[in-house]
């Protein structure tokens, strides 16, 4: 049972720290920036590195991961014994910057590509990098080693990606199911919906980017299950009965499967599919062809108002915090694009309309 006072603390810090976050109000701060030592400014008063905007992309955008994962870690080291769902949900971000650098060595990169660093919280050694046998040794990943060829490439890395994103929802899943039911419920309604829309955005990625055949892309969806409350409303297509313990379950998965057989150029054919309202709208001259980035934007931003709205709603739960995480986990993702555009030349309004940050 985590401590009243700990969990009061935490959510205290955490409130302190969203105060000062690019988030709600302060998103449209983001909009009048045209370089990024405006951006460097505006997110580190006080604390600006004088570099030439060349040499200072890299090194702010590894100042924002850094502030995002510093953000988390001291909210959590709030607890005495952080819950485990908690350092899971942290832990997301080592997974993330371990799959960038599996396929910057599936491309041949010998330069170690951007990454979180959790600290203590994490087992991979990225200063190892590129010696992925040295990077994982001792690691909780260890097993990847048998499963990789010494030479491969991003084709390899499909299955390998899928069973990564299903090892870590299933492993955050568990730790969440040993919290009470006030401390994971709102965790678990903001985690069910980003299953589902993860394996979503993975079905179009597959079908578009890899033209990859229907049945082919379903054996790479996470057929996850969340066992259902009495208050769930879960249409009766998604349910099933788990022959283990005969309790009702919902397939995560479910959404995704439907996606696949429809087709991805007749917008009318979604009509009425669970996540219509986060698919690219048709073309003033009436074509449209499912855009997976667009998709994959729109399903961030319904999750970081979903995390956003149930923030507050119970304030001295573990649930509150996991849904700061995610807040700060899109503020990071919000900063970083609004940096990269900049780069590229483009207008931070653009960036974020491109996010649907604007929507």
């Amino acid at each position: 049972m985590v401590d009243a006072g700990e969990r009061a603390y935490a959510y205290t810090k955490a409130c302190g720290i969203i105060g000062k976050s690019f988030i709600g109000k302060r998103i449209p701060e983001l909009t009048a920036l045209r370089t990024h030592s405006e951006l460097d400014r505006l997110v580190f008063p006080g604390q600006r590195h004088d570099l030439p905007e060349r040499e200072l992309l890299g090194d702010l955008e590894l100042r924002i991961i850094k502030r995002a994962v510093d953000s988390i870690c001291a909210v959590i080291k709030s607890f005495r014994e952080p819950p485990q769902a908690l350092l899971r949900l942290l832990q997301s971000f080592e997974y993330a910057d371990l799959k960038t650098c599996l396929h910057y060595l599936a491309e041949g990169k010998s330069d170690m590509p951007l990454v979180s660093g959790i600290g203590d919280f994490g087992s991979v050694k990225f200063e190892k990098y590129p010696d992925l046998r040295l990077m994982l040794k001792g690691s909780e990943f260890n097993f990847l080693l048998e499963k990789l060829p010494e030479k491969f490439c991003d084709t390899d890395l499909i299955a390998v990606e899928t069973e990564l994103d299903l090892r870590y929802y299933l492993l955050l899943l568990e730790s969440l199911n040993e919290l009470s039911g006030e401390d994971r419920k709102i965790a678990c309604v903001v985690l069910s919906n980003e299953i589902s829309l993860r394996n979503c955005a993975w079905a179009f990625r597959l079908r578009s980017y890899f033209r990859m055949p229907e049945d082919e892309a379903g054996k790479h969806l996470m057929d996850i299950a969340m066992r259902l409350s009495s208050d769930d409303d879960a249409p009766l297509m998604h349910r099933r009965i788990n022959p283990k313990n005969g309790e009702e379950e919902v397939s995560l998965a479910t959404d995704a499967f439907e996606s696949l057989y429809k087709p991805l150029d007749q917008r009318s054919e979604w009509k009425g599919w669970r996540w219509e309202k986060l698919l690219n709208p048709e073309k003033p001259d009436g074509t449209w062809e499912a855009n997976p980035r667009y998709f994959q934007n729109a399903a961030a931003y319904y999750l970081y108002r979903m995390a956003l709205s149930h923030f507050h709603t119970a304030p001295f739960s573990v649930s509150a915090i996991f849904c700061y995480i995610k807040i700060k986990q899109f503020e990071e993702d919000l900063l970083t694009s609004v940096s990269e555009g900049l780069a590229l030349g483009m207008n931070p309004a653009d960036v974020l309309t491109l996010l649907e940050v604007s929507r």
